[in-house]
């Protein structure tokens, strides 16, 4: 009887609470799809579940009479619902507006490393580019808007000149980014693209903080404070380096050496040309960083370069030395009132010599100099709008002596910029900005620029961005001109489509410029009277979904541009512009061996003496992950063997590479470090 009551009880008190529970169901959709995977629960309680595939949620509860929903899911508003209805509900959940501050506007920027845009490429990708042999500048000439000027390896950008790409450390401009060379042989990027982790390319529409560049900005972010010691080896046929970090609590300083010599590599692949001394470049670069609190940052960096190469060209003895030194310290910190704070400074200082430079017995001097100073404000005002502001100044020094020409230039800069950035609608974003230029024997040049960008989804951006850029002639000209001379303009008109995946990326953008006051050699002096026009469409198409471990780009560009400069007669195109360019490249991975592959193509290039062909070539490159603290590269440019022609001179002889072929093999070796593959030396 016992046993028989305890049973009894026992199925009362289970069909009392069986009675007490009530289901809560419904559907959970965006006003179009339903949202699988939305969290819904009783506010203050654990009651609750996930809705299923299709939207759905269904859970039980021993709450009766009214009660508080919640629905949450990523990307969207919170939905709160009081009820006293328990099936049957649905909620409709409204996705969260982004804030301006989570705003990417990527048209007509590339991105590499953890920069503040999206990550597409680190350090270690650029190195293993099928063509770039570890330099940055080579890696950049794979994306559309690119020019393939073999004879010197600079950056052209959409129809534009190589000094109308300028260059950024940290925000302060570098003056000379690359290294020298003696006439139609490329040169080198000068920082190595382990030194940075972010770089930012932006082709066109860049806002007022970036001036005195008409085509493109390629600024670059050095890493932070190291928390841990490295000391870092690397050898090649054509360069050794050795460097380290040393951290401290709070800071940390890090050094590198590295020499290059092109003369091993003479002897063992003789080239077209006679070399009296073999190209050779010694460099070494420091940093110093620290947390100087938690809301202050303190950045330094010097870098030096010393060059010198000679060449036998005809009967004189080409010599060549280049003294190249870089230095810029940076606080970033944040103050009162939300606000954040940026201070610079750099100093850029080259030193060319060059003997026999044209004639037997002469000597070409010149010394460029600039000082930049920059402080800009920042706050981020609500979810609608953000600001910044900043004034920069650009102290300029050059002298030149060759034989009996000679002048001394002195100058300065000073600009002022203020940009907005607002959310007009929840996917509708507007960037505003101006900025003012006054060069100190000129009259103020005001620059608007704006760009607005569609975002109706996490995939497809839609931009249109136009604005007017300005740069100062070189000093040459503006020693020729007697200080007569303008600043050169180009207004940039730019439309973008931008469609993203995890697995794609297509990006299609066609642009148009329009410049004036360029240089133009008028009755045996400099004015400021040329223009021109460039325009174009660029097209970029990655895709990460072929094969597993493949990843495979293409990048094409089409550039029509005619220009009336320098010593041009009648407006033509001009010189470095092929009218189509193409670039296919894949990376391969297999287990620890990584395959790069990339074939370059593009049309050939109008002289007053005739068309060059067309250029091609095929490069490939492995890389092997031999240990985590090993890595072995090695790549081989225009692996068929092409001659190709880059130029004609104006007696019609053809300029062609100093050889068809470059091979190159190197070891990277980290010696103290906590990082896999970390075969940075800073």
């Amino acid at each position: 009887m016992k046993h028989q009551l305890t049973h009894i009880i026992v199925l009362l008190l289970v069909a009392c609470q069986a009675m007490s529970q009530t289901t809560i169901s419904g559907i959970v959709t965006d006003g179009h799809e339903p949202l699988a995977g939305a969290n819904i629960f009783i506010i203050g309680t654990i009651e609750g579940c996930l809705t299923d595939s299709s939207g759905q949620f269904s859970f039980q509860t021993d709450r009766t009479g009214e009660i508080t929903l919640r629905a949450t899911y990523i990307g969207y508003d919170d939905y709160t619902l009081t009820t006293n209805q328990t099936t049957n509900l649905l909620i409709k959940m409204h996705e969260r507006a982004t804030t301006i501050d989570e705003v990417v506007v990527t048209a007509s920027t590339y991105s590499f490393g953890k920069s503040d845009n999206f990550k597409t490429m680190n350090a270690l990708d650029v190195v293993m580019a099928g063509n770039s042999c570890g330099d940055i500048i080579a890696a950049l000439q794979t994306l559309p808007g690119t020019q393939k000027v073999g004879e010197n390896g600079k950056l052209y950008v959409r129809g534009g000149e190589s000094n109308e790409s300028q260059t950024f450390i940290n925000g302060m401009h570098v003056l000379v980014p690359y290294t020298t060379n003696v006439e139609n042989n490329a040169v080198r990027g000068r920082f190595s693209p382990f030194l940075f982790k972010g770089i930012n390319f932006s082709l066109s529409g860049y806002g007022g903080e970036y001036g005195q560049a008409l085509s493109s900005v390629l600024p670059m972010e050095t890493t932070d404070m190291a928390t841990s010691d490295k000391l870092g080896v690397s050898a090649s046929l054509v360069d050794w380096n050795i460097g380290g970090t040393k951290a401290f609590k709070r800071s940390s300083l890090s050094f590198n050496a590295d020499y290059t010599s092109m003369g091993l590599y003479n002897s063992l692949f003789p080239d077209r040309f006679e070399w009296t001394r073999p190209y050779r470049k010694l460099s070494g670069e420091a940093q110093y960083k620290a947390d100087l609190s938690s809301a202050c940052m303190l950045k330094t960096y010097a870098g030096y370069d010393l060059t010198s190469v000679g060449l036998h060209i005809a009967d004189r003895q080409l010599s060549l030395s280049e003294h190249n030194i870089y230095a810029n310290a940076t606080i970033k910190a944040n103050i009162w009132g939300g606000y954040s704070l940026f201070t610079g400074v750099a100093n850029s200082w080259v030193i060319n010599d060059i003997d026999e430079a044209l004639t037997i017995g002469d000597n070409y001097h010149n010394v460029r100099n600039e000082l930049h100073l920059k402080a800009e404000i920042r706050k981020v005002y609500s979810s609608v709008l953000k600001m910044s502001a900043g004034v920069e100044d650009f102290i300029r020094h050059s002298t030149m002596r060759y034989d009996t020409d000679h002048y001394d230039l002195d100058y300065n800069l000073l600009a002022a910029h203020a940009d907005a950035h607002l959310r007009i609608v929840p996917k509708l974003f507007l960037n505003l900005s101006a900025r003012m230029e006054q060069i100190s024997y000129g009259d103020w040049l005001l620059m608007p620029r704006a760009t607005l960008s569609f975002l109706p989804n996490k995939k497809l951006q839609l931009s249109a961005m136009f604005g007017r850029y300005s740069q100062v002639a070189e000093d040459d000209y503006i020693a020729m001109s007697d200080k007569r001379m303008s600043q050169s303009t180009a207004d940039h008109a730019i439309l973008s489509m931008q469609y993203s995946t995890d697995k794609t990326l297509l990006r299609i953008e066609p642009y148009y410029k329009k410049y004036h006051h360029l240089p133009l050699l008028c009755n045996g002096t400099y004015t400021d009277e040329g223009n021109g026009m460039s325009r174009g469409v660029d097209v970029f198409f990655e895709c990460r979904s072929l094969f597993n471990n493949l990843t495979a780009t293409v990048s094409y560009s089409y550039n029509d541009s005619e220009r009336l400069y320098l010593d041009y007669t009648t407006m033509r195109t001009p010189d470095y512009a092929s009218r189509h360019n193409l670039c296919l490249s894949m990376k391969y991975a297999i287990g620890k061996t990584i395959i790069g592959l990339s074939e370059s193509y593009a049309s050939g290039r109008k002289f007053p003496v005739g068309t060059t062909p067309y250029y091609n070539s095929l490069d490939a490159n492995i890389t092997w992950l031999v240990s985590p603290k090993v890595i072995v590269y090695s790549s081989i440019n225009n692996i068929l063997g092409r001659t190709n022609i880059f130029r004609f001179n104006a007696d019609g002889s053809a300029v062609t590479a100093t050889r068809d072929r470059f091979f190159y093999i190197g070891i990277f070796v980290s010696l103290k470090s906590n990082k896999a593959y970390d075969i940075s030396n800073f």
